[in-house]
């Protein structure tokens, strides 16, 4: 795996990590948040990605990823913070076609 993706994985791990400990509406207001992003990112990137594309989307700028969180939780301010789009590139990590089991897959042609 290379350094951009690694360190890509580790920051969404960490998004994921939090939002998993986040409870009542602060949750629920976040996995809002998580599913609109997802949702933005499969707009964006399509079907068919590989992990490289995802991470380097990621890295052109979230931004609009803010600009979303607050149009979807207005007055939850919390479910804006930078590790809930962390989460939700993790998310959508897994949709890959490149990305299985937590790391990357290596196809060969025949």
């Amino acid at each position: 795996m290379g350094v951009r993706l690694t360190l890509a994985v580790e920051q969404w791990r960490s998004g994921e990590r939090f939002v998993s400990g986040l409870e009542g509406r602060p949750s629920l207001r976040a996995e809002e948040v998580v599913d609109a992003t997802v949702a933005e990112l499969r707009r964006r990137l399509g079907g068919a990605f590989t992990a490289s594309e995802l991470v380097d989307l990621y890295e052109s700028g979230t931004g609009w990823a803010l600009d979303l969180a607050s149009r979807v939780a207005p007055a939850d301010p919390d479910a804006w913070d930078s590790r809930v789009t962390d989460a939700a590139f993790l998310r959508y990590l897994g949709q890959a076609q490149d990305w299985g089991g937590g790391r990357l897959v290596y196809r060969t042609e025949n």
